[in-house]
């Protein structure tokens, strides 16, 4: 009874509107975020085209979309690289370094400072030989 009264283009529109949607949501927030996350404009200009966003929904995001273009793919590719660059920075950092004698240096530079003890200096010293 249920099928006959909900056709199946009628499914099809329906799976089509809910995308659409969630496509329209997607992009208002994209829009969102790149206006909250601008340095080169002021709160004032902000807030302008928060105003004009909300009030005029479809009109506001594709109006940003058309002035902004440009810029927001600037800002999100250099926020990518920044990203990017963090990230080698991080594993440069936890990966240590893999020279045994860098290590043995450093262990040894710890050992005079009085940072580690024989026994820890010694270990550090075959960890460093064995990898």
């Amino acid at each position: 009874m249920l099928a006959t009264s909900y056709p199946l283009l009628e499914v099809f529109w329906t799976m089509l509107i809910f995308f659409a949607f969630v496509v329209w949501i997607w992009v208002l927030f994209t829009v969102f975020a790149d206006v909250f996350r601008r340095e080169d404009i002021s709160g004032w200009l902000k807030a302008a085209w928060i105003v004009f966003v909300v009030l005029l929904p479809y009109l506001g995001v594709f109006v940003y979309i058309i002035v902004e273009h440009r810029g927001m793919t600037e800002r999100s590719v250099e926020r990518q690289r920044a990203a990017v660059a963090q990230m080698d920075e991080y594993v440069k950092s936890i990966a240590g370094q893999s020279d045994p004698t860098a290590q043995i240096a450093r262990a040894n530079t710890l050992l005079e400072e009085g940072t580690i003890d024989r026994v820890d200096f010694e270990r550090i010293k075959e960890k460093a030989l064995l990898a």
